[in-house]
């Protein structure tokens, strides 16, 4: 196949990058000003105004009742974890198609991973296969309330489904799936600020949801992640172990468990209160590229990925199927090496060196799709 009307399309897309860059940070409005206040008020480690707010208005924007700000995604899913109950030597369900700070998280709470597979429409967990899994693997033990695996007698404390690529997944199924084990969902929606499903924003269905702020994000505060829940014990205790676990006190330093320094700065909050004023701005750009894009490989050999049933994604990374892994590694070797920047999805977690002895089941979704899978440009235009 030749990709060079595709090529020429990409760079028509980005007329004034060269490189045209996968996702790059934009800067439309107050960032300078709050930062330099933030700045000027001398508050610019985790105590001050911007932090407070930046909780308040993403709480406000997602519908949920709580945020809690901390220094990172993965840092926000691990203190999620270890708040929902997952303990050392835990087993937590998730999907091998992810970035590896899901499973990265579960193992800093010394936890290990198993992995079902996805869905081919939304990428994310498959509903079906994570019934199927649990009923032929899994018992309940009504002493201690558990859901344990039979294989090895480990107790399954979590379950992680991803929005991938800001593409919600059948999230509604698959909390209904964790209630009747007896199982906590925690959502990774690193990916997925902006995305609806029936009605509802990704992060607020389970018992607690994590965001990302990283310089590729949708939207970014330099480094930063949110715990958003509907819990209000649980959003307490966030915010009580990533501020070191102190009891407040005016001068006293008394802490009453191990906590951790995880909560985001003020001048990192700033940027995030002025990126959250420019969100519906960049969600709607993000929304015109992904038509365009749409538009472009209708009636191709190329399948352009929309979003799912029921949903309203924010197109975070637009996504293309080729026909196979032949073709995906032709497509990535031409555009990268003219300065387009493309990349393929992430190994599939089960063949990493540190997490592919563990368990899984049938992962035919994921092992297609990591063959076929290319994320275009999709920065801010």
């Amino acid at each position: 196949m030749n990709f060079d009307k595709t090529i020429t399309f990409i760079k028509n897309l980005y007329p004034n990058c060269n490189p045209v860059l996968l996702h790059l940070p934009v800067f439309l409005g107050n960032e300078k000003k709050y930062i330099n206040d933030c700045i000027d008020s001398t508050f610019v480690s985790y105590v001050g105004k911007y932090v407070t707010r930046f909780e308040e208005v993403t709480a406000e924007y997602t519908s949920a009742k709580y945020a809690v700000a901390v220094v990172n995604g993965t840092v926000a899913l691990q203190i999620a974890l270890q708040i929902s109950g997952v303990k050392y030597g835990d087993e937590v369900i998730t999907q091998p198609l992810t970035f590896v700070a899901t499973c990265n998280a579960i193992s800093h709470c010394g936890a290990k991973p198993v992995f079902v597979d996805v869905d081919l429409d939304t990428m994310g967990l498959s509903p079906k296969k994570l019934e199927s899994w649990l009923s032929k693997n899994t018992k309940y033990d009504p002493k201690s309330k558990n859901t344990i695996n039979i294989s090895t007698n480990k107790t399954i404390s979590a379950i992680i489904p991803v929005h991938t690529f800001g593409f919600p997944c059948k999230i509604d199924e698959i909390v209904s799936i964790g209630n009747r084990y007896n199982i906590p969902v925690i959502e990774d929606s690193a990916e997925s600020l902006g995305s609806i499903y029936k009605e509802k924003h990704t992060g607020t269905f389970g018992l607690a949801g994590i965001l990302s702020y990283n310089g590729n994000k949708t939207i970014t505060t330099g480094g930063g992640g949110m715990i958003i829940t509907n819990d209000e014990a649980f959003a307490k205790k966030a915010k009580h172990i990533t501020t070191t676990a102190k009891i407040p006190h005016k001068w006293d330093y008394i802490h009453d468990e191990i906590g951790y320094n995880y909560r985001l700065t003020n001048v990192n909050a700033a940027i995030g209160v002025a990126q959250m004023e420019c969100l519906d701005t960049i969600l709607q750009d993000k929304r015109k590229t992904a038509e365009l894009y749409e538009k472009f490989f209708k009636n191709t050999e190329i399948q352009f990925v929309k979003e799912p049933e029921n949903t309203r994604s924010n197109y975070w990374l637009n996504t293309i199927l080729l026909k196979n892994k032949t073709q995906r590694d032709k497509f990535l070797e031409e555009t990268n090496s003219i300065g387009i920047m493309t990349r393929p999805v992430w190994r599939l977690m089960n063949k990493l060196a540190m997490y592919k002895y563990c368990q899984t089941g049938d992962l035919n979704n994921s092992e297609w799709l990591e063959d076929k899978t290319v994320n275009l440009p999709s920065g801010y235009r």
